[in-house]
């Protein structure tokens, strides 16, 4: 991760687990990477960013690329306070659910019948093996899509190819026509992609409701020899 306190990030360097460093480590020596950090930087000395600093790549801290077992792609990060914590979708514990939350957590309790949980953290997703990436990884404060267009795109795209390249059996949940995009480089003939609308309560009676994804993506891990999702 970028190293520094929740308002500024004072380095370049990026700490990272080996596994994800050998799969992307040649994404951190391009010219971009050194000007989206040097973006990012200045965003942090300058105002109130999400999420904290400390946070930025906490999706590659839970989820190593070797245990990836579904990949989840959200946007950018929640841009209100005390919401974003570096997992898409997710927020920490004691936190009001996200309207797109809620419904993520609905579809699971029509699927399993299960009752919607206590929190709108989702480390326990991650933990499993679940990739929570956000496309661009920090947003300014009250600003969606704020920090689009100056190379989180590129960095993450090289996420999703280079996972593709190496891994297969992989579930791949693609919500929204975002999402759809992102993942147009994925080999379906060696992984599982789910498409369908995005969570959103402007979109989710639009094809999310009833999609089914994660009942499909544990049946498909199971067939394969894998456990299933604890969802």
């Amino acid at each position: 991760m970028f190293v520094g306190s929740d308002a500024t990030i004072h380095t370049m360097n990026v700490r990272i687990s080996d596994g994800w460093k050998r799969l992307l480590g040649e994404e951190f020596e391009q010219p971009y990477f050194a000007e989206l950090a040097e973006f990012v930087r200045s965003e942090y000395r300058g105002g109130v960013i999400y999420p904290p600093a400390a946070n930025i790549f906490r999706a590659f801290d839970k989820c190593d690329p070797e245990a990836v077992k579904v990949v989840i792609i959200g946007q950018d990060p929640y841009h209100g306070p005390r919401q974003a914590n570096g997992l898409c979708f997710s927020v920490s514990d004691g936190v009001p659910f996200p309207p797109s939350l809620m419904n993520i957590f609905k579809e699971i309790e029509d699927e399993f019948g299960t009752p919607r949980p206590s929190t709108g953290n989702l480390d326990r997703w991650a933990d499993q093996g679940v990739l929570l990436l956000n496309s661009v990884l920090t947003v300014r404060a009250s600003s969606p899509a704020s920090h689009s267009g100056h190379g989180w795109e590129r960095f993450t795209d090289a996420v999703v190819s280079r996972l593709n390249a190496e891994r297969a059996g992989v579930v791949y949940m693609l919500w929204g026509s975002y999402a759809r995009r992102k993942g147009a480089v994925i080999d379906r003939s060696r992984n599982l992609v789910l498409e369908c609308a995005h969570p959103s309560p402007l979109s989710a009676h639009s094809g999310f409701f009833g999609c089914g994804h994660f009942r499909k993506a544990n049946d498909y891990l199971i067939a394969a020899g894998s456990d299933g999702i604890n969802w």
